[in-house]
């Protein structure tokens, strides 16, 4: 399983340090500068500048660059996180968007579809932390529940 996303903070930044804790891969493209709402992005998140800087081109390229997208979101979606959702269903990508208050039925759903889509490679997105100042925490939880049997698989595998 590898985890990808923009490396905004909030959704973005929850999944990726979900999956570095699990000991999962994680990557995507970010824009030029490694911008994000604060700042430049940490460099222990291995992500790839796109050329421009353009959050727009980032996110295009992770929907790409995956086998499908998770978007943890309360509707209705806005700004970056509608593009996510819009750009998907254009590249016939499948994308769920689930609630962060539906945990823990959201776990097995999300579990159901990723198995149902073969998904190897998982692009999460969701607000930023100055629109949903819990889109952090809310990822966090899912993203954690998602990757323990990831995570417990491999270290079985041993």
């Amino acid at each position: 399983m590898k985890i990808i996303s923009g490396g905004q903070t909030g959704a973005d930044r929850a999944a990726l340090d979900a999956a570095l804790a699990h000991g999962e891969a994680v990557g995507g493209w970010c824009p030029r500068g490694r911008m994000a709402e604060d700042g430049a992005i940490d460099d222990r998140y291995p992500l790839t500048e796109t050329s421009r800087r353009d959050y727009a081109q980032r996110t295009r390229f992770n929907v790409r660059d995956s086998d499908a997208t998770l978007i943890v979101a309360r509707r209705p979606l806005t700004g970056g996180t509608a593009l996510t959702e819009r750009l998907a269903l254009a590249c016939g990508k499948p994308c769920l968007v689930v609630h962060p208050d539906d945990v823990p039925d959201v776990i097995a759903v999300c579990r159901n579809w990723m198995e149902r889509h073969g998904v190897q490679i998982l692009n999460v997105a969701g607000p930023r932390h100055s629109t949903a100042s819990s889109a952090y925490s809310d990822t966090r939880r899912i993203m954690d529940a998602l990757l323990v049997p990831y995570s417990s698989s491999r270290s079985s595998r041993r």
